[in-house]
């Protein structure tokens, strides 16, 4: 049980974190903190917070948690301020979506402190911001990955673990290395080539009638350029090296579709195509598998 939880930014993140530990009773009181005024009284309008804290000091005081639900470029910044009022019993994680640059911006902001630092995060989502898109529901049978310290305690771990447990995740563990350097590729970018694909489209001259006659098929791959632009810039930016790197080779694949469509290799589109369709239905038939696994209550 916790007795206080406090969050820094209580958007769809930070927001659905808060509802799901209070809907499963794992928390007495959550405060909330971040940039707007304006959006913190929402948060507690709609019942995700309990209390509004007037400074980073008064929102970590007493806290046994503390979620840190803001874009990775603020992570440093909000660090450095809670550093010197983070008393000895409080745990703080965060909810970024690159890790490496985070462990970074920890270690310069916490000092002899970073091992009350776990770093996290949870594979969830949806393209609505704001305090108005949280659910309680967000994390079930989802991912929430701890890429945790040589500093960090035994008892600091469970605490972060337990709380997303609460909240219906499974808990995974990954370096910060190989955290930023699987999620380069499986999502950091699909954000990007959805946002391009969009931008392409707005910037002809003809796009209204383009986007009138864009169906399912359209939308579907073109859903998560609904983010946060925001979110998603820091995110590229922070983690660059490795997004480059997924670009380049996504660009040698354009290039090689290019030469086939060309020179009307037939066959060779097929084979891409035919890979590209088992793979596909190999892993979305492990995803039904394992939904089907948490629903029946197995570990």
């Amino acid at each position: 049980m916790l007795k206080k939880v406090a969050i820094f930014g209580v958007g769809l993140i930070g927001g659905s974190f808060a509802l799901a530990l209070t809907r499963a009773g794992r928390v007495d009181q959550i405060a909330g903190f971040g940039r707007s005024a304006e959006v913190l009284v929402r948060a507690q309008a709609l019942g995700i917070i309990d209390t509004i804290s007037a400074s980073a000091e008064e929102a970590v005081r007493d806290a046994d948690l503390v979620l840190i639900a803001a874009p990775v470029a603020q992570i440093g910044a909000i660090l450095r301020a809670i550093a010197p009022h983070l008393q000895p019993g409080t745990v703080v994680t965060d909810a970024g979506s690159t890790k490496a640059d985070v462990v970074a911006a920890a270690r310069a902001a916490l000092g002899d402190k970073i091992g009350q630092f776990i770093p996290g995060h949870p594979i969830a989502g949806r393209e609505q911001n704001g305090p108005e898109a949280a659910i309680a529901d967000l994390y079930f049978g989802k991912k929430v990955v701890l890429t945790t310290l040589p500093e960090n305690s035994a008892e600091d771990i469970d605490r972060v673990a337990s709380a997303w447990q609460a909240c219906g995740a499974q808990i995974h563990r990954l370096s910060a290395e190989d955290h930023d350097r699987v999620f380069a590729a499986v999502s950091h970018l699909p954000h990007l080539l959805s946002y391009a694909l969009v931008d392409a489209i707005a910037r002809k001259p003809h796009a209204g009638l383009l986007f009138q006659y864009a169906a399912s098929g359209f939308r579907d791959f073109t859903r998560i350029a609904g983010s946060s632009p925001e979110m998603w810039r820091d995110i590229s930016l922070a983690n660059q090296p490795a997004l480059l790197g997924e670009l380049d080779a996504y660009l040698d694949q354009l290039h090689g579709l290019r030469r086939m469509l060309a020179e009307r290799d037939g066959a060779g589109l097929e084979a891409v195509y035919a890979t590209a369709q088992q793979a596909r239905h190999n892993w979305i038939s492990a995803i039904e598998v394992a939904e089907l696994h948490v629903k029946q209550g197995g570990d």
